[in-house]
């Protein structure tokens, strides 16, 4: 079993699948219990025969964007195979025009 978990923003919080099969699990998890306007799709929900996926991603921040962190976690027969952390916006000289955007 193939177990796919995907954590972002933050810390470990309520989380939601977003899809399953027989050879795979995704789901996302937000550091609060608030509803997000968050969508994350992927395409097809299978490891098996799929050398290429199609992801998108939507997400509408309920407050300016100073501080947000991305961790890919893997798991393949249920151990870790990989964690990939990334700090995507810190407050200061950030790379990505995302980050210091203003809500609304």
């Amino acid at each position: 079993m193939f177990g796919l978990l995907f954590f972002i923003l933050f810390t470990p919080g309520v989380s939601e699948f977003i899809c399953a099969s027989s050879d795979l699990e995704m789901s996302y998890t937000f550091c609060d219990s608030t509803a997000h306007a968050f969508m994350f799709n992927l395409t097809p929900c299978s490891t098996r025969n799929k050398p290429v996926w199609k992801a998108a991603l939507t997400w509408i921040p309920r407050s300016d964007i100073h501080f947000l962190k991305v961790v890919f976690n893997v798991r393949y027969d249920g151990a870790k195979a990989l964690l990939w952390k990334e700090l995507v916006c810190s407050g200061a000289d950030d790379e990505y025009s995302v980050c210091g955007t203003l809500k609304g």
